[in-house]
C-alpha cells in the first residue's frame, strides 16, 4: 500500500465528502465492496454511489471532521462530526434548510488500497429529528413525528 490507511480514509473523507468527488468513489471502492449501513448492506460501487447520490440530493454543504482515527490490521476506525444543510427532499420531506449536525464512527477494511468492507453507524435519528423541528409542519403533528 503506497498511502498509509489513515491517508486512505483522510483522502476519502476529503475527496468524497467534503470536495463533493463523486468519481472518487470509483477508485476507492471495488465491484465487491460491502457496506454495512444502520441495518442495510450494499455491495459494490453502483449500489454505494446510489446512497450517496441520496444524501447529496437532501443535504448540501455537507462537511465531515474527522475526529480520531485508530489503525489495527486492515481495519481503520473513524470517529466523524459532520455539518450539512437540508436543502433536498431526497429523505422524504420537504427542505427545511435546517442545518444539521451529526457524530457518527466508521470501520473500514483495507485491501490492496482500497475500501472493501466497511460498517457505519452515525446519528440518523437525530438528524433526522434536527429536520422535524424545523419542518413546517402544525405544531400538533410535530408532536407526532
Amino acid at each position: 500500500m503506497t498511502q498509509s490507511a489513515k491517508e486512505l480514509v483522510r483522502i476519502w473523507f476529503e475527496q468524497v465528502w467534503n470536495q463533493s468527488n463523486r468519481g472518487f468513489i470509483a477508485d476507492m471502492l471495488t465491484p465487491e465492496t460491502v457496506f454495512h449501513d444502520a441495518g442495510s448492506t450494499s455491495i459494490g460501487i453502483e449500489a454505494f454511489e446510489t446512497y450517496y447520490d441520496r444524501l447529496r440530493a437532501s443535504l448540501s454543504e455537507i462537511h465531515v471532521d474527522v475526529e480520531d482515527i485508530l489503525v489495527e490490521e486492515d481495519k481503520v476506525c473513524v470517529r466523524w462530526t459532520s455539518s450539512a444543510i437540508h436543502t433536498g427532499d431526497g429523505l422524504g420531506i420537504s427542505p427545511t434548510n435546517a442545518a444539521i449536525h451529526v457524530t457518527g464512527m466508521s470501520l473500514i477494511r483495507i485491501a490492496d488500497g482500497k475500501f472493501v468492507e466497511a460498517w457505519q453507524n452515525w446519528d440518523q435519528a437525530g438528524l433526522m429529528a434536527q429536520i422535524h423541528d424545523h419542518a413546517t409542519l402544525p405544531a400538533s403533528v410535530k408532536g407526532l413525528a
